[in-house]
């Protein structure tokens, strides 16, 4: 099952108590203090891991503690420090204070880490607290709590390519051509209700990743269909692939449509560079009619048949080339 979504709630160790001791040997029966320090509790941290593709583990389990340090003893001996607890998340991973809506940490690569709650300090022993005047103390402190916060955890899929298009569009479709992913593909609107991903082999050593996520419809960005679900996870791809079916009466609506819902949810996104696909050329007799120059911005465009595989080759290197330019203009 894919979760994208989750609301957990960590507590870091807290630091153990300082000790009040003295010394008490034999021919030293006034010995001065010797109570050692509390040991700091362990922190909460997380780590990015490849290993682990969705955010399910979280609904099941919402409290995470980190061992909490240990206190001071006689003979001026501190207490062992907590060990910090490492929770494991997917790639592309945001944490955010619940509360606050501070984002905390951005997991973007394999093994980053993060501190997401501090550990308390140690509490002093009284051999800390010896003066001048006060040979005796027997003050101490107890050790310093460790932060408690409830998290949300928002994933967001990490590819190269994002599939964009009104239901039906043929995203599915084309993924199962050009990559070994396998999504559901049917003759209805929102076969997919989850994003995909695929790898797409340009050579030996030449790859990159596409996303696929469910269709979008007029009005996704206010919570329409299924698109505000998942709009996010094209948020961090370096180029959009719009498709449209070029069996439509009404293609350049769907594109308006589109647009609008991209910019609606964030402008950003309207920055990438973009690809116009015209799907389903085995569904239109005759040469297909592309988009106005000032609709499509100049977007380099392609005209495919997923189902018979016409333009598949052309479609990925162009996909490639695309983003060799992006990097370039980095």
């Amino acid at each position: 099952m894919f979760i994208d979504h989750a609301k957990i709630r960590v507590q870091a160790g807290s630091g153990g108590a300082g000790c009040v001791a003295f010394r008490r040997e034999k021919y030293v029966p006034k010995g001065g203090p010797n109570g050692g320090d509390g040991g700091h509790g362990g922190d909460v941290i997380a780590i990015a891991d490849r290993h682990i593709h969705t955010l399910l583990d979280f609904k099941y389990q919402t409290l995470f503690k980190a061992e909490r340090g240990q206190h001071g003893m006689g003979s001026n001996m501190t207490g062992k420090s907590g060990q910090p607890l490492l929770i494991r998340m997917p790639i592309g991973t945001t944490i955010r204070n619940a509360e606050s809506g501070e984002l905390i940490a951005d997991l973007t690569k394999e093994g980053e880490e993060a501190v997401i709650a501090r550990g308390g300090r140690g509490g002093r022993g009284n051999s800390r607290f010896v003066t001048p005047t006060n040979r005796t103390p027997r003050e101490w402190d107890p050790g310093e709590l460790g932060e408690e916060l409830e998290l949300t955890l928002e994933l967001k899929l990490i590819a190269d390519v994002g599939l964009v298009g009104l239901p039906n569009a043929g995203k599915s479709t084309l993924l199962s051509r050009i990559s070994a992913a396998r999504p559901k593909i049917a003759d209805y609107p929102f076969t997919t209700l989850i994003p995909n991903l695929g790898i797409v082999r340009v050579s030996d050593a030449q790859s990159f990743v596409v996303a696929d996520i469910p269709g979008l419809i007029e009005g996704a960005h206010e919570g329409k269909g299924l698109g505000i679900q998942f709009l996010r996870h094209i948020e961090r791809t370096r180029i959009l692939a719009i498709l449209l079916d070029c069996s439509s009466a009404e293609m350049e609506a769907d594109y308006k449509t589109l647009i609008n819902e991209l910019k609606s949810y964030s402008p950003d996104l309207l920055r990438k560079k973009r690809l116009l696909i015209y799907t389903k050329k085995d569904l239109v007799q005759g040469r297909i009619k592309p988009l106005k120059a000032r609709l499509r911005g100049d977007a380099p465009e392609i005209t495919i048949s997923a189902v018979r595989g016409d333009g598949l080759e052309e479609l990925i290197r162009l996909i490639w080339d695309t983003l060799q330019q992006d990097d370039q203009a980095d």
